[in-house]
């Protein structure tokens, strides 16, 4: 596996990104956004980093990033709009993409897909659904499934079970929404939710 740094987007919202290369040609690929920037939140997240790099090792490319400077949700999402952008350019014509997020990610990459990302699976790790506006949810048209700790403090049962029953939900026992020591878990969950993702259409 390999590593690349660089900037993407342009003036004067450029981001700086990393792109996690697997071992020969990727088959994939997947954008990796990273929780709420005002509450220390980047592309250096553990969890972020843990899933980008599994997604690697299995052949897919994954490329993490920095918001810009916060606006509240409609800049962010256009960032991801940027990256899957960059991302696109960097893999074999006609790779399928996909979506990740953890926490605020989660709800920017579902964003992004409700308007109009061309991707093939949207994964959301801890969406915090006691916070944000999630009344899209209903209108996705692309796979989603959800990661979720049993004991996450902003994503409890009660809200889940009113989520759509098109969205899969997989909870990690004994998990909270900050995943600390569980960062293996969320990457091998991801890894499994976009485990065929180059048999899918773009």
């Amino acid at each position: 596996m390999g590593q690349r740094t660089l900037t993407i987007g342009r003036p004067p919202r450029t981001l700086a990104a990393c792109l996690e290369l697997p071992d020969g040609t990727p088959h994939a690929g997947a954008i990796v956004c990273h929780p709420h920037p005002e509450y220390g939140g980047d592309m250096e997240n553990a969890v972020v980093v843990a899933v980008a790099r599994a997604l690697a090792r299995v052949g897919i490319s994954a490329l993490r990033f920095d918001f810009g400077t916060f606006s509240g949700g409609g800049a962010e999402v256009e960032d991801a709009h940027t990256a899957l952008a960059a991302l696109r350019d960097a893999l074999p014509a006609g790779a399928p993409l996909a979506l990740v997020g953890y926490s605020f990610g989660a709800w920017v990459a579902l964003r992004a897909a409700h308007e109009g990302a061309e991707v093939a699976h949207v994964v959301a790790v801890a969406p915090p659904l006691a916070f944000l506006d999630w009344a899209f949810l209903p209108a996705l048209r692309v796979p989603v499934a959800f990661i979720v700790g049993d004991a996450d403090q902003f994503c409890d049962g009660g809200r889940l079970h009113r989520v759509p029953e098109a969205i899969r939900v997989r909870v990690l026992a004994g998990a909270d929404h900050f995943l600390v020591r569980r960062e293996a878990d969320v990457a091998a969950a991801v890894v499994t939710e976009l485990g065929t993702l180059s048999a899918q259409p773009s």
